[in-house]
């Protein structure tokens, strides 16, 4: 690795490696203690918990002054030329996969500059414990090719990446017009057929008085999430939440020891309208339930935002990619809770047998039905 360099114009490069004490060789962390342990001689070393408050950065900071060099760190990364995934670099990672797309890695590597990260959420799940998740998930599909059960059971089949996100915290205020409707029932004679006769008959209508209305609503938004990767489906992400944001600790590279960690494809700049879609939909909830009444409509909707914060996070996530039949396959799983998402293939030879029983069983009991008749 790379000795870290300092000058006036260039942050740190950061190394995330850290030698046991006990044998010099390389500590990771561990999910299941939650401290760094040695894999060659068992040595463990507790990782310091932190007491103070993960930093929030202000976001029209950012966008007035650039990048201040305090908040800025680079890492070597390694790029797929396939789906484009930037991850950060270790001596072992030529000539293996992507964890993102199993393409083989062959870039050479660069230097990523990128906003620290103010915190991360550490693994939970052991790889045994994801791998187990993935094996139970993919045992539930139908025609699933053996192969890649079998590639699922095999050991080191997964890679822990630590997914980047941003979070967002907004202090909104925010005016409105719109209406309000109260429901009112009227009575009226209504004709009716009843066995074949047509008849005169009351009937209740329901009906809508509406008011105009206006008013203000305020809310305070935190740790509103948004994916800062380009190299998943967003569904993928999206099927792996709820994140117990709860358990993010102050950022600690000795939580990635052992582990890769994704440089953040979508600036945040990039990524704040997703984050105000998120804000719009609350507020939009705010505002009907402040307009009360059995029905509501808004006619206009202007927000203010004052203190607009952000942090960039890591969150964990177990990862396969298999080839089956020149096609990638993606699975990923929640390395906080294990919930498990992914893309499957079918097996043509398994739906084909499948199709056979079937007909074989139409036609036995065509036939029982004949023999019998």
């Amino acid at each position: 690795m790379a000795a870290p360099r300092h000058n006036s114009h260039s942050p740190e490069l950061e190394d995330h490696r850290f030698p046991c004490s006990s044998c010099g060789s390389d500590l990771r962390f561990d999910p299941a203690s939650g401290d760094l342990k040695c894999d060659h001689c068992g040595n463990t070393e507790t990782i310091p918990r932190s007491t103070g408050a993960m930093a929030e950065l202000d976001l029209r900071a950012v966008e007035s002054d650039g990048d201040a060099a305090a908040r800025m760190e680079e890492t070597r990364v390694a790029r797929c030329d396939s789906c484009g995934a930037e991850v950060e670099f270790n001596d072992d990672i030529h000539a293996r996969e992507c964890p993102f797309c199993a393409s083989p890695l062959v870039a050479g590597t660069g230097v990523n500059r990128h906003i620290k990260p103010q915190a991360q959420l550490p693994f939970a799940l052991t790889q045994e414990n994801a791998q187990e998740a993935m094996r139970s998930w993919l045992g539930r599909l139908w025609f699933a090719p053996s192969d890649l059960r079998k590639a699922a059971r095999s050991k080191g089949g997964m890679s822990g990446i630590y997914v980047p996100y941003w979070t967002y915290d907004a202090e909104t205020r925010s005016r409105y017009t719109g209406q309000r409707g109260t429901v009112y029932y009227e009575t009226r004679r209504v004709p009716v057929v009843s066995k074949g006769k047509r008849r005169m008959t009351n009937q209740r209508v329901a009906k809508v008085r509406w008011r105009r209305v206006s008013g203000r609503v305020a809310r305070n938004f935190d740790d509103i999430l948004v994916l800062a990767s380009n190299s998943l489906p967003k569904r993928f992400t999206d099927a792996l939440a709820p994140w117990d944001l709860g358990g993010l600790k102050s950022y600690e590279p000795k939580f990635i020891a052992g582990f890769r960690a994704e440089a953040y494809g979508k600036s945040v700049r990039e990524s704040y309208p997703e984050a105000q879609e998120q804000m719009n939909i609350v507020i939009s909830q705010d505002v009907q339930r402040d307009i009360g009444g059995d029905r509501q409509k808004i006619h206009s909707l202007d927000t203010d935002v004052g203190r607009l914060t952000f942090k960039h996070v890591l969150l964990p996530v177990w990862m396969a990619a298999y080839r089956y039949r020149g096609k990638t396959y993606r699975f990923v799983v929640n390395g906080q809770t294990g919930a498990v998402e992914g893309e499957r293939p079918y097996s043509t030879i398994k739906i084909a047998i499948a199709v056979i029983i079937g007909l074989m069983l139409a036609l036995a009991f065509a036939y029982l039905q004949i023999t019998q008749g």
